[in-house]
């Protein structure tokens, strides 16, 4: 159920006036964040009347600015804010309750989803341009990368990532009581071997020492393979037991796990692929945990290869970001250097005077 507000707190009358006031970037962000278009997008997440009352969004949204403004995680934010008084009184939160469970904080932002966060930042440009503070009569335009979390992926490390997580889920399905006479082996220490044996071999740095690597994660792809086929039965089993008693939580470990499935299998024909020679391969998969990232080549001799998303950021004269777009993979810059112009000319209402680019948009 929507709260939008939390209860008023007498106790802060209590203490000193230097206690009660806000530091003045936060006192400014305080009152920022009360305008109402902050808190319209909320207002289709959750239910009027029903359901537990949800945590306060002027306090939610204070939280996450708190989060991004210093980047921290979440149980680095509630710990910080239980130990402030001015975080805790900007986030709105009575001396006498306590900060939401970090637990709390995340499972909203996964309900809210990523559409929530360009509502909120659109609503942000709108009242910049509404106060005069977001003019655009200069504008630079750019593209970066933003990497993912993840190591420099190989096809055996992709490989053994996959073949633990499979027996992780699938143990996991067996604890929640379905699948339980289905037959799987683990053969995530099986992977693990090969993959320290491959570690070793590298440090010998000869011809022999290529074709060992290969051999070995031809062995780490049939453990992958025949890990499949025994993760076939128990996902058929447990889509059975689903089907009997409903569980939100099977179901989430049941769709994780074909996920999960549908991407070694990816792996295993990229690693066909692979080993037969052909090392260029398009739309590659390089990690299990974010699907979407991509091998990105933007010609820096440090960091020849990154892997991530190419985002597009146009900024005005004073630091502002009027228009991102992130994007799979590496597309050409030219194409997207007049749609950004237009949409930052319909969010301002004024044509850019200069635009500045580099050759990349030529």
């Amino acid at each position: 159920m929507l709260r939008v507000s939390g209860p008023r707190d007498t106790w802060w009358e209590v203490l000193p006036e230097q206690a009660r006031q806000l530091p003045a970037e936060l006192a400014e962000i305080d009152a920022y964040l009360d305008d109402e278009r902050f808190i319209a997008p909320w207002r289709a997440v959750f239910a009027e009347r029903l359901g537990r009352p949800s945590v306060p969004v002027e306090t939610l949204l204070r939280l996450l600015y708190l989060k991004h403004r210093y980047q921290l995680g979440y149980e680095s934010l509630c710990r910080e804010v239980a130990d402030s008084l001015s975080w805790r009184r900007f986030c709105r939160i009575p001396l006498i309750s306590p900060v939401p469970h970090p637990t709390t904080l995340v499972k909203l932002v996964r309900r809210s989803g990523p559409q929530m966060i360009e509502q909120l930042n659109a609503a942000l440009l709108g009242k910049l341009v509404e106060d005069k503070l977001l003019r655009c009569r200069k504008l630079r335009i750019d593209t970066t990368v933003i990497e993912a979390d993840i190591d420099h992926p190989t096809d055996a490390d992709l490989l053994e990532h996959g073949v633990r997580k499979l027996g992780r889920l699938v143990h996991r399905i067996k604890a929640a009581g379905a699948a339980g006479r289905a037959p799987f082996r683990d053969r995530s220490r099986s992977a693990g071997r090969r993959l320290k044996q491959i570690s070793r071999t590298l440090r010998r740095r000869t011809g022999q020492a290529l074709g060992e690597i290969d051999r070995l994660t031809g062995e780490v792809a049939a453990i992958a393979r025949a890990t499949l086929r025994d993760v076939a039965a128990v996902e058929r089993n447990a889509r059975r037991a689903l089907r009997g008693r409903p569980s939100g939580r099977l179901a989430h470990l049941v769709g994780e796990l074909a996920g999960t499935v549908a991407g070694t299998r990816r792996l295993l024909e990229q690693t066909a692929l692979r080993l037969t020679g052909i090392r260029t391969i398009p739309d590659r998969l390089v990690s299990l945990a974010d699907p979407d990232a991509r091998p990105i080549r933007k010609g820096k001799p440090q960091h020849p290869t990154q892997f991530g998303y190419t985002a597009l950021v146009a900024e005005d004269e004073h630091g502002f970001v009027a228009d991102h777009q992130v994007h799979r993979g590496n597309p050409a810059d030219a194409p997207q250097l007049v749609p950004a112009v237009e949409r930052v000319t319909t969010l301002t209402g004024w044509v850019p005077a200069t635009v500045v680019a580099d050759r990349g948009f030529g």
